[in-house]
């Protein structure tokens, strides 16, 4: 794998962290100017990729055009904004990018949350589950009351914090699917909503699917993360072939039934 004569992103196919740089670039109007090198985590990591994240897994990684290494999307994120600096995402008053920053922070628990949820398989769970995923909601309501009570962004455009939260609520389609979950028609959680619906809109944010990430997602829904074989299967549902758009739904009850590879268009 020779180094890139531009810069390139090693990314996974509707993996969220990776949206992210999608969505950054998009703002930017950059996107065409970053190479995207697909991964496929259904098979062990090409070797000459692991050279240069000297064994490292976890993607996306982008390697500049010199052939240096960046990890961990938060901090390729920030590499991007710096580089392209025109037009600005994060906030440039040092106070707005402190309050975007602290709603950012809130980021690890709520994608944390929405995963252990959708990969349980113990029904017994699912309420105390479902309690803490509005939790988390709850506290994102909060933070937005408490720093923008009347806005549909955190400031007047979708920016930083949005980029940051956006591929986690396009993920949590799966919950929707598979937990039948859906945030209560509650004022407690009308900022938050009011948020994530503009969120899922915008324009700069539709690299997925609901359709996809339901697809794709149905062995997390089955305990089985990052391209795992659930037994008495023989792939994955994030193989790149058959094509996600040619496979039928996936069960939705998770718990009554495992679906084969034959259910699943495999």
């Amino acid at each position: 794998m020779a180094t890139p004569s531009k810069i390139t992103v090693y990314h996974i196919p509707v993996c969220p962290f990776c949206q992210r740089l999608e969505i950054l670039l998009e703002l930017k109007g950059r996107r065409h100017e970053v190479e995207f090198v697909v991964v496929d985590i259904t098979k062990p990591r090409d070797t000459s990729l692991l050279e240069k994240t000297r064994g490292t897994t976890a993607l996306p990684v982008l390697e500049t055009a010199d052939g240096k290494i960046i990890k961990e999307s938060m901090v390729i994120m920030q590499y991007l904004e710096d580089l392209f600096s025109e037009p600005a995402v994060a906030q440039r008053d040092p106070y707005r990018r402190a309050i975007e920053n602290m709603l950012a922070k809130l980021e690890g628990d709520f994608c944390t949350q929405g995963y252990v949820y959708v990969m349980n398989q113990d029904p017994a769970r699912r309420t105390a589950l479902e309690d803490k995923m509005l939790k988390q909601y709850a506290k994102l309501n909060d933070f937005l009351l408490e720093h923008s009570p009347s806005g549909t962004y955190l400031f007047e455009e979708f920016g930083w914090a949005e980029t940051v939260f956006t591929p986690f609520f396009m993920r949590f389609w799966f919950l929707e699917y598979y937990e039948d979950f859906e945030l209560p028609d509650e004022e407690g959680f009308a900022r938050v909503r009011q948020w994530r619906d503009a969120c899922l809109a915008h324009p700069k944010a539709q690299q997925t699917s609901k359709e996809e990430i339901v697809k794709l997602y149905y062995d997390y829904a089955k305990g089985a993360g990052n391209g795992a074989l659930l037994p008495g299967r023989t792939k994955s549902s994030f193989v790149f072939e058959p094509d996600w758009r040619t496979r039928p739904w996936p069960p939705k009850n998770k718990y009554a039934h495992s679906a084969t590879d034959l259910e699943l268009g495999l």
